[in-house]
């Protein structure tokens, strides 16, 4: 058994204008959760120690936690890699599904190759993630990033 879940995708937009996507709050609330679910970013600060912080909803529903993380490595327009196993301020916690996030944006054929390496504690909650729904929710929205940033204008 792994410890580790990969979306892999090709996007047609340099490596500058994905990481634009995951700086900016505006535009992170825009792609970050599967459509239709609604994204509220509540903290983003993109430096070793800083929070990610995301709210999501389902139509005009409550406001449900999504997101609480600490980044741990963060190198524009390269990479990014944060976990659920802190939060801002290197602080400790018990999540729901402790994970660390290894995303890469490597400069391909015109574009980038965005890659989501997920780690997990065990293979167990690897295969958690897994049954529910990683590869169609992270594929989703890695879809969605691409089809924000391909869009003509």
């Amino acid at each position: 058994m792994r410890h580790e879940l990969t979306i892999a995708r090709h996007i047609a937009a340099p490596p500058s204008a994905v990481w634009d996507a995951w700086r900016d709050p505006a535009k992170l609330a825009q792609w970050w959760l599967p459509a239709p679910l609604a994204c509220r970013v509540v903290q983003l600060d993109l430096h070793p120690g800083g929070g990610l912080e995301t709210l999501m909803r389902e139509g005009d529903g409550e406001w449900q936690p999504h997101v609480d993380a600490c980044i741990l490595d963060a190198v524009p327009e390269q990479r990014l890699v944060w976990t659920t196993a802190l939060t801002a301020g290197w602080q400790p916690v018990e999540p729901w599904l402790a994970l660390t996030a290894i995303l890469t944006f490597e400069a391909q054929d015109g574009g980038t190759l965005y890659t989501s390496r997920v780690l997990h504690r065990s293979p167990e909650d690897a295969a958690r993630h897994e049954e529910l729904g990683f590869h169609d929710g992270w594929g989703t929205v890695v879809g969605q990033l691409a089809a924000l940033l391909e869009r003509p204008g």
